[in-house]
């Protein structure tokens, strides 16, 4: 029997296959069709750190001014007419979704200063929330600011999130640091229970006709796991908290190699936005099968099993794998397929 089960910021999750924040989780009915097709925790749509701190007018000079900002499909943001500026709206819907599923229900907090997040996250736990996953996101465009400064700013920000509430916390995070195993290492000595790797930065876009800048929203590919892969391989014997791959699951495949570079989930969204809801089972088919082929028993079995720690070549998670790319490219001979 394969045992497809995994460990996540202290929950016994039936099977790796997270759903991380999205539009999708503002519907209950799409949630509990996300547990039906198999998913073994949800990560909510985020409440986002201006919808705490700011008045309608002061909003809606930000979506008109920065929306390229968002970390979330902007496009699935209503009109701001129509748009709900309290967080209260959220909580409710969050304990909504609590009471119509069995799996985790992780918050997401969508932000980069301390702002409200500290009371905001007890209300979250208040609503039900099984964890909170602070989704961190600034984009460092003034040279007054040092990177220190930066990662100084994250981990203060775990750190009273982490006094303020009992639950695990969990920290997306982007790969713009100049040393990312330092980093996180801070990030898990202020308290963080999970670190996802990593968060997604949308540029914006140029409107020539209109000259105007836009938003621009690309779902991820499956290549842009790579990154994730690499870094988690790296970082398995370096870092303690439980490692969630986020960006470039789309297949039972990509779900494999999360694992075996020592993920403990694998977080997808864009694949079941391209391709439903139900895409979940068949991604868990493809797992079921792979291992069977390749006569794997268990999930645990295979984490951490090509890590950098594990592989016989660890330098190919560094410098003498990208000098040995570059040496074996040539170019194609003219007229050849």
């Amino acid at each position: 029997m394969i045992d497809l089960s995994t460990r996540y910021l202290g929950f016994e999750l039936k099977n790796p296959i997270v759903v991380s924040a999205s539009p999708l989780q503002k519907e209950l009915d799409l949630v509990r069709e996300m547990e039906d097709a198999g998913a073994s925790a949800i990560v909510m749509h985020s409440l986002f750190e201006e919808q705490i701190e700011v008045e309608s007018e002061e909003l809606n000079r930000f979506l008109e001014q920065g929306s390229e900002s968002f970390a979330e499909a902007t496009r699935y943001l209503p009109d701001l007419k129509d748009y709900n500026l309290g967080p209260e709206a959220y909580l409710e819907h969050l304990a909504r979704v609590k009471k119509a599923v069995q799996i985790p229900v992780i918050a997401s907090l969508n932000g980069s200063s301390m702002g409200g997040w500290t009371r905001y996250a007890t209300m979250m736990q208040q609503a039900g929330a099984d964890a909170i996953e602070l989704n961190t996101y600034f984009v460092a465009a003034d040279p007054e600011i040092a990177g220190s400064e930066v990662e100084q700013m994250y981990c203060d920000l775990v750190r009273q999130v982490k006094a303020a509430v009992r639950i695990p916390v969990a920290v997306k995070v982007s790969h713009f640091f100049s040393s990312i195993p330092h980093v996180l290492r801070k990030m898990e000595a202020a308290g963080a229970d999970g670190l996802v790797l990593f968060n997604r930065f949308y540029q914006p876009d140029l409107d020539l006709e209109a000259l105007e800048v836009v938003p621009r929203l690309n779902l991820s590919s499956p290549y842009e796991l790579l990154l994730r892969l690499t870094w988690v391989a790296i970082l398995y014997d370096q870092i303690k908290a439980d490692m969630a791959i986020s960006g470039g699951v789309h297949s039972g495949e990509d779900v494999v190699k999360s694992m075996m570079v020592g993920a403990r989930v694998a977080m997808m969204t864009s694949a079941l936005l391209e391709n439903g809801i139900g895409h979940i089972r068949q991604v868990l088919g493809q797992v079921r099968r792979w291992m069977e082929e390749h006569e794997y028993e268990s999930i645990r079995q295979m984490q951490g099993s090509m890590s950098r720690r594990s592989v016989p070549d660890p330098a190919s998670y560094e410098r003498a794998n990208y000098m040995r790319v570059l040496s074996s490219y040539s170019l194609r001979k003219a007229g050849a397929d």
